[in-house]
């Protein structure tokens, strides 16, 4: 038994295309950042979406925004990544709880990277606003989730990656709407966001995935050198 026969969190059927998704994510984020650096007013494609800077949600779909934002704040992405770590361990998965500890924090650590380079700001110049991290945040969980999902399923290629953008399309969509509704970021940042977590979590995962393998293979060897 080798570290090979542990479960991966980025199936072996997605990795042909997560690939190329992920590098078109990745010049997105690049191409709007450099379009938008040093702005602090809303795009033509902003204007053309919704006038972002107007805080024009009411109940109860204000409740909805706020919560969702939440999710996207400190509080509450602790609580909600304690919760689903401690779910992946009692399931005895810890690559996943490993995962999803890691690619949030490469998501949102990239996002926040992002916004100092490009230096985009919304309602002054204090409050820096691409890429958007709450997307960042809730594109990443909703793909670690799909990853998982793909790899327990058994899904085919397009079943899968299909799964998986479905995933990152609904809840970058989501959190998306709460941040623009809720007047806290344009448009074009939330599709930074979302474009951002697609590009980083695959390549998070086929680092867990590298530095498992590596560490149960280094475990098996040890235990055979034992044995001896």
């Amino acid at each position: 038994m080798t570290g090979r026969s542990a479960p991966a969190v980025l199936p072996r059927s997605l990795r042909a295309w997560l690939g190329p998704i992920a590098v078109l994510a990745a010049l997105v984020v690049g191409v709007i950042g450099v379009l938008y650096a040093g702005h602090g007013e809303p795009g033509r494609v902003d204007r053309w979406i919704i006038q972002p800077t107007a805080d024009s949600v009411r109940p109860p779909w204000r409740r909805v925004a706020l919560a969702l934002d939440f999710l996207g704040e400190p509080a509450g992405s602790a609580m909600l990544i304690v919760a689903i770590v401690t779910g992946c361990l009692l399931l005895r998965r810890p690559r996943a709880a490993v995962l999803f500890v890691a690619g949030a924090a490469m998501a949102v650590g990239t996002a926040t990277l992002l916004k100092h380079l490009v230096g985009r700001t919304i309602h002054g110049d204090g409050n820096l606003s691409y890429p958007s991290g709450h997307t960042a945040f809730a594109t990443a969980l909703a793909l670690v989730v799909a990853l998982l999902a793909t790899g327990r399923l058994g899904l085919g290629r397009t079943a899968g990656t299909l799964l998986v953008l479905a995933a990152a399309l609904v809840a970058g969509a989501a959190m998306g709407w709460a941040q623009v509704a809720l007047g806290a970021h344009y448009p074009t940042d939330v599709l930074g966001g979302w474009c951002t977590a697609l590009a980083v979590i695959p390549a998070t995962a086929w680092l867990v995935d590298r530095m498992a393998d590596r560490l149960l293979d280094r475990m098996a060897d040890a235990g055979r050198r034992e044995r001896r």
